[in-house]
């Protein structure tokens, strides 16, 4: 399964909007067959370590991140595949959440015959983490959010005579984190004061620029490239979920993201800490009526700053 997660890890995205999935076959202590799903709706990755394996599939055990399909989709079921393969187990590093898929793979490979079984502990987290943006667009229709905040040691996000709260390192990551999300935005509050671009710029962009979000009144400035969506935020999130958008990196003021929160509608909280003391300036959110608690909190270094990281909803 460790191999299952890392070969998905290194292709995380690839298959977008599918969930990208490893899968790997193992007969007698060996790993014979392994992959990962293909991109433009191609095969699953069950389907590809099954091909490589060929014979060697047959009485062998598959453990694959995310539960066996048991329909038909743009590709015939995996739960099939495995079955004409003759597969003796099956491992998954999760169930499939999506409420629209009728039939349990699982279940459907159990009354075949083949031993199933779930992971669990820190490999099941990390199988949930890799697809978090799938599992809550697919189940609560809308995009995840991912809340990202630069600030000091004293929580400000403004530094009095400096543009930049962090450093170059955390500057470049936040490019790499637009690259990686379907749509980026900020409220209309940045808007008037930055003007900013919110594009991913420095760094590759396989799926391309990501929708560029203004939320609240506008107008927008004079050649502004942002999409203003002015109305309430929780139908604005189903509305971009209906156009596809699986991820949303808000990286607004603080009054928006205490409007996100007040809402709960932040699943996650990325907060570069700069070692600089402010003094004054606005604070990480304005204003809220209660405490959230995170989960999962981590910290690591980013060039002279720190990163932490935590969970509203885990996934």
């Amino acid at each position: 399964m460790e191999r299952a997660v890392a070969l998905a890890g290194e292709a995380l995205g690839v298959a977008h909007p599918n969930p990208t999935v490893g899968a790997v076959v193992v007969r007698d202590g060996e790993i014979v067959g392994e992959g990962v799903t293909e991109s433009d709706r191609g095969r699953h990755g069950e389907v590809v370590a099954l091909e490589a394996a060929g014979e060697r599939a047959r009485g062998a055990a598959v453990y694959v991140t995310l539960e066996p399909c048991n329909h038909h989709g743009s590709t015939p079921p995996c739960t099939e595949a495995l079955l004409t393969a003759g597969v003796a187990r099956v491992v998954a590093g999760q169930r499939d959440p999506n409420p629209a898929v009728t039939g349990g793979g699982l279940e459907r490979l159990r009354e075949a015959g083949v031993e199933v079984e779930l992971a669990d502990g820190e490999l099941a987290f990390r199988c949930r983490q890799q697809l978090e943006e799938w599992r809550t667009w697919v189940t609560q229709r809308r995009p995840l959010v991912t809340y990202k905040v630069a600030v000091t040691l004293d929580g400000r996000v403004t530094v009095p005579g400096e543009r930049w709260v962090t450093g170059e390192a955390s500057r470049r990551l936040v490019h790499v984190l637009r690259a990686a999300s379907d749509a980026v935005a900020v409220g209309m509050g940045t808007v008037r004061w930055d003007n900013p671009s919110l594009d991913a710029r420095g760094v590759p962009t396989p799926r391309g620029q990501p929708r560029r979000i203004a939320f609240g009144r506008g107008p927008l400035p004079q050649g502004s490239e942002l999409e203003l969506r002015p109305g309430p935020l929780a139908e604005e999130l189903e509305s971009l979920a209906a156009e596809g958008i699986q991820s949303l990196l808000l990286e607004g003021g603080p009054t928006l993201a205490a409007a996100f929160l007040e809402q709960d509608l932040v699943d996650k909280l990325l907060v570069f800490v700069a070692p600089k003391i402010s003094g004054e300036g606005a604070g990480l959110v304005a204003g809220l009526p209660g405490k959230i608690g995170l989960a999962r909190l981590e910290a690591r270094s980013i060039g002279e700053d720190v990163l932490l990281q935590g969970y509203v909803h885990e996934p």
